[in-house]
């Protein structure tokens, strides 16, 4: 057996959101961390590989991760990224670069013994294809697209397609979109048809998430299930979030089973800003009360 569940690879980053009322909230985010405690949270022993300078205290920021040990990678500068949300449900944003990381390199990766190896980058060049490739031969390798269609044109972010999908796909095991990157890769605004074509390009299991739910894709069945967070407080890494809880569950669970755990993580978790700080007894309990 793996030491650890997930290795997850990714930066933390210097977060700067602005809300639609003009509320500014400056946060550590980044991929990494909401998928870290994620993970953590439901007890499952994780590994992270957040890449920053000294502005951002790595250690600091995974302090209440209990079950998370931190291997360090220095860089020259930290990511550091502008959120301006134009709506009350966070659905659409604006996103610029003001600073980014030195790229992650295969050779500055430790040997981490893990089932699954995460690829939580935040843009286009921070983990490239290479990255994967080394993850998919080290253990399964899960993937959020996110840091391959999203690039920093000029301090602008804008989303692109990713042209190497073709020759990548196949090396994922676990592959995550929302809405709108399906249908950057695949030119289908049909969610089910989206996670079919990603499947049917190589990726063994497809999570594909919107406001409303997370539907997941293995090339025999469609599974869905609803969010049902109370409140959106906590909406910023709702996808990692999710994610990381169902990558990790689907080790020793069904598909069935993890994706109504990672649900209702990530539903709790929306109700509360930040990284989820809960317990696996806490999901089970909103289990219970919400979707039983």
């Amino acid at each position: 057996m793996a030491r650890y569940s997930t290795f997850i690879l990714g930066q933390p980053s210097l977060d700067i959101n602005t809300d639609y009322d003009g509320t500014t909230i400056r946060a550590i985010g980044g991929a990494v961390v909401y998928s870290g405690y994620s993970a953590s949270a439901l007890g499952h022993k994780t590994a992270v590989l957040p890449k920053a300078a000294s502005d951002i205290d790595v250690d600091e920021v995974f302090r209440d991760a209990a079950n998370v040990t931190v291997f360090h990678l220095p860089s020259p500068t930290s990511t550091s990224i502008s959120n301006v949300y134009h709506t009350a449900d966070r659905e659409r944003r604006t996103c610029k670069a003001i600073s980014r990381i030195e790229p992650y390199k295969v050779e500055e990766i430790p040997d981490v013994d893990a089932a699954i190896y995460h690829i939580a980058g935040l843009m286009v060049g921070d983990l490239g294809e290479d990255i994967i490739a080394y993850a998919a031969q080290k253990a399964m390798a899960a993937v959020d697209v996110q840091c391959l269609l999203r690039r920093d044109e000029n301090g602008e972010m804008v989303f692109r397609d990713w042209e190497k999908k073709l020759e990548y796909l196949p090396k994922i095991r676990f592959l995550k979109t929302d809405t709108a990157e399906a249908e950057i890769l695949t030119g289908l605004t049909d969610r089910v048809a989206a996670a079919k074509q990603l499947h049917a390009w190589g990726a063994a299991e497809v999570m594909i998430t919107n406001s409303a739910e997370v539907l997941i894709y293995d090339g025999k069945q469609i599974y869905t299930q609803p969010i049902k967070a109370r409140n959106l407080s906590g909406r910023t890494g709702r996808g990692d979030t999710c994610f990381s809880a169902y990558i990790a569950e689907r080790l020793n669970h069904d598909i069935p089973e993890a994706l109504l755990t990672a649900t209702a993580l990530v539903s709790l978790k929306m109700e509360t800003p930040g990284p989820f700080k809960g317990t696996r007894e806490d999901v089970e309990r909103y289990i219970q009360e919400l979707y039983r």
